[in-house]
């Protein structure tokens, strides 16, 4: 980065401008300590020549030039130079030289120039008229208190030159140093916009905005780098999966064109046509479907749904199903009452005749599934079980993924889409797909936590 454009960053601008409100401040306080020292010092001087004045006037008029030569002798250095006039403005007596001076007013202190034998210095004085046509002047020598003065504003200024420096300094460095910390951000964006999805943005132990910024993006690439797997492993899945339909299909029909001699073949290949088309159908509809629901189209038509009574339906929906494989279909309420959801009933209903369609789908025969609705302080909840081969603990979130067909189900009809129809549902209403330690089989629970939403029990 050049120099110059350093001044086009919001760090340097903030601390310049941090660094100029600091000055204005210091600028008045110095000059309010300038003027209040000044001040006091002028005061204390001022303070005396009113004290000599009322002195003066109590002296006898005889006796006052007497009283200025013998001040005179003990100033030698005209620090507090003394004179008595004349009424023609001659000088009498003290230690100021020459005839009286320009007089602006009497009775008040005021400033002049002191011709002194060696120089012309400022003084302070103080002028009185005497009764009988003479003139009293009181003098006090303030160079030092002008040099004082001088001293203080020299620091004050040099305070002040300092503090700019130093600020300018401060700003360039901090903003060297976000000029470094987003050049590092850009460059990881760069490779990031190249196609390095796996790059993540540079974070330091500051814990300052910029890191705050810097994890929620890193959060949203790795959300990112998630889904744009996931749309990979759905192409290659699709591909995997509808490979062997359309082959099917295309075999079909080619043999009935090359074989069939009568209607009831080309009537059989067609048939069986229709039936391999209604399975990519029902698959791509599914797909269509989890896309709907993981972009909460359908959320804007939630009702107030009895779980309860979903659970119900799907139950009797399925008991002919597992009485035909002869599976014992078992099904506990430990929670009285309906309980009450904001949600989407068809959708609920999907859900919840997946899991316990999987679960009658991979019981063995003669096998169990177990169904219980519950309701506790934690939350509600449905948890369905049976006693096939189970899922694997390494394959329990990969099977909720689009087409993942764990080991025990590979032989098994379907399209690996269940679950994850499930899992999207169970997203889109608030709810959570645990996988629960048991000895054997497997144990699903859809679960919900009350505080999560508005759930009321109602008798």
């Amino acid at each position: 980065m050049r120099l110059i454009d350093l001044r086009r960053t919001t760090s340097f601008r903030l601390a310049t401008l941090f660094l100029v409100l600091f000055g204005v401040v210091s600028l008045l306080l110095f000059a309010y300590l300038y003027v209040e020292i000044t001040g006091f010092e002028m005061e204390r001087v001022d303070d005396w020549l009113l004290r000599e004045h009322a002195a003066l006037t109590r002296e006898r008029p005889a006796e006052l030039v007497a009283r200025f030569n013998h001040q005179s002798q003990f100033d030698p250095r005209h620090q507090r130079p003394f004179a008595l006039f004349d009424a023609r403005g001659n000088h009498i007596a003290g230690g100021f030289p020459g005839d009286r001076p320009a007089l602006p007013y009497f009775n008040q202190p005021f400033s002049m120039r002191l011709a002194l034998p060696e120089r012309n210095v400022p003084g302070r004085c103080i002028a009185a008229q005497i009764p009988d046509g003479r003139t009293a002047l009181l003098c006090q020598n303030i160079r030092e208190l002008d040099h004082f003065d001088e001293e203080l504003l020299h620091a004050l200024l040099s305070a002040g030159v300092l503090m700019l420096i130093t600020g300018l300094a401060g700003a360039a460095i901090v903003g060297f140093g976000a000029v470094r910390r987003l050049d590092a951000v850009t460059r990881s964006i760069e490779e990031i916009v190249a196609g390095n999805l796996s790059r993540r943005l540079p974070v330091q132990a500051k814990q300052d905005d910029i890191d705050r910024l810097v994890r929620v993006v890193n959060g949203m690439l790795d959300e990112i780098e998630r889904l744009m797997h996931e749309v990979k492993g759905v192409c290659d899945a699709i591909a995997h999966d509808l490979r062997t339909p359309l082959t099917r299909l295309l075999a079909g029909l080619e043999r009935a064109q090359r074989r069939a001699v009568s209607e009831q073949s080309y009537r059989a290949a067609t048939e069986d046509a229709i039936v391999e088309l209604g399975g990519i159908l029902r698959t791509f509809n599914a797909l269509l479907r989890i896309s709907e629901i993981e972009s909460n189209a359908r959320r804007g038509n939630f009702v107030t749904v009895d779980l309860a009574a979903v659970a119900d339906d799907v139950i009797e929906f399925y008991e002919p199903t597992a009485e035909e494989k002869r599976v014992a279909l078992d099904y506990r309420r430990t929670a009285t009452g309906a309980i009450e959801v904001q949600g989407d009933r068809n959708l609920l209903f999907e859900a919840l005749a997946n899991l316990v369609e999987n679960a009658i789908k991979f019981a063995p025969e003669a096998g169990h599934v177990s169904v219980h609705l519950f309701h506790d302080v934690v939350g509600f909840g449905i948890t369905i079980a049976d006693d096939g081969p189970g899922i694997a603990p390494e394959e329990r979130q990969a099977v909720l993924r689009r087409f993942y067909r764990g080991e025990a189900s590979r032989h098994t009809p379907g399209n690996g889409l269940g679950l994850s129809l499930t899992h999207a549902v169970a997203g889109m209403h608030g709810m959570s797909i645990r996988f629960n330690d048991v000895p054997t089989g497997c144990s699903v629970t859809l679960f919900r936590n009350s505080g999560a939403a508005l759930i009321r029990m109602a008798d």
